[in-house]
């Protein structure tokens, strides 16, 4: 994980477009597993986007 977020933005928005695939792909081909796959890593991608937002807010109140 980074110090200031940006790297953890990046692989939350990577694991969320990831996630997605895996969902739709799924759900096209009535692919339960992989539904659940895409479900979990859009999950692993808020949790990834939302550390580096806290660690962005974190690091601009620490440069005032």
């Amino acid at each position: 994980m980074s110090k200031n977020g940006s790297s953890d933005k990046v692989k939350g928005a990577i694991s969320k477009a990831k996630g997605e695939t895996k969902d739709q792909v799924g759900n096209l081909t009535d692919n339960k597993k992989m539904q659940a796959e895409g479900k979990k890593d859009k999950a692993k991608g808020e949790f990834q986007d939302t550390a580096g937002e806290a660690k962005q807010n974190s690091n601009n109140r620490y440069e005032r």
